[in-house]
């Protein structure tokens, strides 16, 4: 071979070289790219161990089925991870109901969309002076919550109990001026939230958050009555949430059906025997 000819060959050995294996370097690049774009960071509250079971599950069916990687950051405060998905710091957040939602979109200007049900956890109406409803008398003295969400919220969980009627539908939210039929007489008391598991020494009965609830040393078998899950509860059902734009994303949506699964179910169900927390999904609220 002529020394002309072996520099020609040469150069087309490099050449082809130099092609393959920038090719080789675009495709894994991008197959990392592609494995970025299969992990979704998720905002949630700093919880428990039984909701970090929960989503132990999720994270677990959403790598098996579907190879999506989930990643969460804890936050402390509910004031910021609405904040932190508004501003692309989460790609999803799952730590509130629709209530909660459609007051901090009201008041924040917001454009956050609901994407899928996760749980619920019904509140109850406890008291230190009697076991049934049927024991509440004329005139007797019930404590609710103040603030606007969880006042609606514990008024319609007197109505459901047969103690009061209101106004409003489910979908509304409720306040003492709602109340339409009262055949009792009943005093509604309104306090703070943390303050009703104190206030069971001094009325007849009073409905209080789970999370009080907790805090007061009150378990679910104290209960005289348990807020039922149908239509005046829909606005109390957790949710996980996006930003507009991304309701209809496909990676979005295989997250919620990770959630949605018989799996996470009964990983609710082992967490919480006591169903202070159920699966949301899938309900008739009729």
């Amino acid at each position: 071979m002529n020394p002309r000819n072996r520099n020609i060959l040469i150069a087309v050995v490099v050449v082809v070289i130099v092609a393959v294996a920038a090719f080789f370097g675009l495709t894994h690049k991008s197959g990392q790219t592609a494995a970025a774009d299969k992990t979704v960071n998720i905002g949630i509250m700093t919880g428990t161990k039984e909701d970090d079971t929960i989503w132990n599950t999720v994270a677990k069916t959403a790598k098996d089925k579907y190879n999506i990687t989930l990643k969460f950051t804890h936050f402390t405060d509910y004031t910021q991870p609405n904040t932190a998905l508004k501003n692309g710091d989460v790609d999803l957040n799952a730590f509130q109901h629709y209530a909660f939602l459609n007051a901090w979109n009201k008041a924040n200007k917001g454009n956050l969309q609901a994407i899928g049900n996760t749980v619920i956890s019904p509140i109850r109406i406890y008291s230190k002076k009697i076991t049934s409803l049927n024991e509440i008398k004329d005139g007797d003295t019930i404590a609710v919550p103040n603030d606007a969400s969880n006042e609606s919220r514990a008024l319609y969980v007197l109505k459901n109990a047969g103690l009061i009627g209101l106004d409003v539908s489910g979908d509304s939210l409720a306040t003492v001026k709602d109340i339409n039929s009262n055949p009792k007489n009943l005093a509604i008391k309104e306090l703070d939230a943390a303050q009703t598991p104190r206030a069971l020494d001094s009325v007849a009965a009073a409905v209080i958050n789970d999370d009080f609830a907790t805090t007061g040393k009150l378990t679910s078998k104290q209960a005289i009555f348990t807020e039922p899950v149908n239509k005046d509860s829909k606005q109390w059902i957790n949710i996980i949430v996006a930003n507009k734009k991304d309701v209809d994303n496909k990676l979005y949506k295989d997250v919620v059906k990770a959630y949605q699964t018989e799996a996470t179910k009964k990983a609710i169900e082992k967490a919480y025997p006591d169903k202070s927390k159920i699966a949301a999904w899938g309900l008739d609220l009729d």
